[in-house]
């Protein structure tokens, strides 16, 4: 899913802490019935490990009859990862999976080679009306594995270790952090954590993973001496173990893992590490060569005119 084909995001301030190598000040597009903030891609930051697309889309709030509507779209060479903290989203694709995604869970989509996917608000929920909340992230793939089948898999919230103490609470959803391990299966060293925390609570980031990076969802966090507020994500440099103070009740993510072997391209929904690659993916959506998504065949994305 892709929202929006917006530019790359702005680099914040330098802060004082020497432990974050930069802040992305997302940039930010209103969709009408909810914004979504692109913080990856950035200018100077284009993947933070495997991390190569971030997006914070909502919190909105859908009148009856209102929700999303993103039609079947093609990827190749990435795994889609989506993560709500409210609301529901019906994904479907090629592969024939028709699943409901709710907060806590996570969809991992492997476009591989290539897969076709929309993303809906289902018919009860859209006549209802509700929140929508949530994370869209792309992990690129190992070059050696970008050709591998397309796949998909769904985790509910309570395959996921939680850690809870004095205020804090972190939920492992990928990888490993403090001692928890994730049943979520990658292709390449990933983590992601959902972490709330008290006003007053400290959290260590350690510096068992050679990449990652801080996204502050709500709240305001201090890391030594420098203040950041929502929509804020803090690249921190490699082997540097930091400690996050809430200064108010906080909403923070983790995100990292080993660096990529190489540079990748990206251009609409595509990800690779051959710009010629890209280019056939193009002219293949373009000459509709791609599966179609049962019980979404109709509706598609056309290729951009870009």
């Amino acid at each position: 899913m892709s929202f929006f084909p917006g530019k790359d995001p702005a680099p914040g301030n330098a802060p004082q802490c020497k432990a974050i190598e930069q802040v992305i000040v997302p940039r930010t597009v209103d969709l009408g019935d909810f914004s979504v903030r692109r913080a990856l891609p950035s200018a100077q930051t284009r993947l933070v490990g495997p991390f190569i697309f971030f997006d914070h889309f909502g919190p909105a709030e859908f009148r009856s009859g209102h929700g999303i509507d993103v039609r079947p779209h093609p990827h190749i060479g990435l795994a889609t990862v989506s993560y709500l903290f409210d609301g529901e989203i019906m994904h479907r694709d090629s592969l024939g999976t028709a699943v409901p995604i709710r907060p806590g869970e996570i969809n991992w989509m492997t476009a591989g080679r290539g897969i076709v996917h929309s993303e809906r608000t289902g018919t009860e929920r859209r006549a209802n009306g509700g929140l929508l909340h949530g994370l869209q992230m792309w992990v690129a793939l190992p070059a050696a594995r970008e050709e591998m089948s397309p796949d998909f898999a769904h985790h509910g919230v309570e395959q996921f270790p939680v850690i809870r103490d004095q205020g804090k609470t972190i939920h492992v959803v990928i990888g490993s952090l403090y001692g928890a391990h994730s049943p979520v299966a990658t292709t390449s060293e990933t983590i992601f954590a959902d972490v709330t925390l008290k006003a007053g609570v400290s959290l260590p980031v350690d510096a068992d993973h050679e990449e990652r990076a801080i996204y502050v969802v709500d709240g305001e966090i201090d890391i030594a001496g420098d203040r950041f507020g929502p929509g804020r994500l803090l690249v921190l440099r490699p082997g540097d173990r930091i400690t996050v103070s809430a200064v108010s009740d906080a909403h923070v993510v983790i995100v990292g893992g080993a660096p990529m072997d190489g540079p990748r391209h990206i251009w609409w929904n595509f990800v690779s590490s051959r710009k010629d690659r890209i280019e056939q993916a193009k002219a293949e959506w373009q000459a509709g060569h791609f599966g179609k998504v049962p019980g979404d065949e109709i509706e598609f994305i056309p290729l951009p005119e870009r």
